[in-house]
């Protein structure tokens, strides 16, 4: 068997998400709770505008879930820790070699190399959970990955960052070349480019050390759409010129150099916990649109729209406010996962 992710922008069946529960990631009072509440479903509405979305929810959110989600929202009752969808749940692949095989890889899931905030015990088994309901093949993986961790443009092309596959926490003793087996493996990557890291705020105490998926991704086979903070004083001024001369060095599976296209980041530099990380990059592709996100500044939101049009013409981009799910660590890519769409 040769499994292969497709590309986000192939055909979907679905995408998959998971409902908030109350815990630390949702918020300490009422308000904030209600405000990651109003997110999540706000994301699974725009979705479900373009393809069919099933949501995990845990039991004790069963009856909130189907208040707020309606009927146009699949709900699959499944314990829930941590209720980001794109890390705790599988990668989903086929398999070229079997027309309408599908597969899950089901990577190991520990928290972001167990960090101590995380409730991700409760979420461990959502790889095999969303697998088996999809009727996929699960592939098991003893390698910690995130989906959030990896990119990938179809053709055997991985964007990967350091920090997070080889990060200590996560795959003790691993290498580059061990990660890159199991890459070949699992997702059938023949060509894994390391990212040296990721945004600032990523290494701080409610981080993942890394994730390339707020940093860059590839929206078709030789181009890279990459992060812009143009703000000098803000430190991922420096990162994204480093990554931007990093990746002006580098091919994809098929010997092509990058095209790098720039997406600059909004205006806001600071918020209560200090240097932003918002960016536009976190975005998801779905069937003929993309969902966006929005962080309240009409000029630079309008601004990403133009650019995702560009880079995914013939798409509809639509804009969500995303604030609320990047105070909580992430935003509208890290919270949903695409189940691509197989001939049966």
């Amino acid at each position: 068997m040769t499994w292969r992710m497709p590309a986000e922008t192939d055909r979907h069946a679905r995408t998959w998400m998971a409902f908030p529960r109350e815990g630390p990631t949702l918020g300490a009072t009422s308000a904030e709770r209600d405000a990651g509440y109003a997110a999540w479903t706000a994301v699974a509405h725009a979705v479900a505008e373009f393809e069919p979305v099933t949501m995990l929810v845990d039991p004790s959110e069963t009856a909130r879930a189907r208040r707020m989600l309606g009927g146009h929202i699949e709900i699959l009752e499944a314990p829930v820790g941590e209720f980001w969808m794109r890390d705790s749940g599988p990668t989903f692949v086929v398999d070229d070699e079997r027309p309408g095989a599908l597969g899950a890889v089901d990577w190991v899931f520990n928290g972001w190399g167990d960090q101590p905030w995380a409730q991700w015990r409760g979420s461990a088994d959502h790889g095999r959970t969303a697998g088996l309901a999809a009727g996929a093949e699960i592939i098991a993986s003893e390698l910690v990955n995130e989906g959030g961790g990896i990119h990938v443009d179809g053709e055997g092309t991985v964007l990967a960052t350091e920090t997070v596959q080889l990060d200590p926490h996560r795959n003790p003793g691993a290498d580059r070349a061990q990660v890159e087996v199991e890459f070949a493996r699992t997702i059938g990557a023949s060509r894994v480019v390391w990212l040296p890291r990721g945004l600032t705020r990523d290494y701080e105490e409610f981080g993942t050390r890394g994730h390339v998926d707020i940093v860059a991704t590839i929206p078709s086979p030789g181009v890279v759409l990459l992060h812009e903070q143009r703000d000098p004083s803000h430190p991922d001024h420096a990162v994204s010129r480093e990554l931007r001369a990093f990746l002006a060095d580098q091919t994809d599976a098929r010997g092509r150099a990058f095209e790098i296209v720039d997406l600059p980041a909004p205006a806001t530099l600071r918020d209560d916990a200090g240097w932003t990380d918002w960016s536009y990059i976190n975005h998801l592709v779905v069937n003929d649109g993309v969902v966006a996100c929005g962080f309240g500044e009409p000029e630079a939101d309008a601004r990403a729209r133009d650019v995702l049009a560009a880079v995914y013409p013939g798409r509809t981009v639509t804009t969500v406010d995303a604030r609320e799910i990047f105070s909580r660590g992430g935003g509208i890519h890290c919270i949903t996962q695409q189940q691509p769409e197989v001939a049966r």
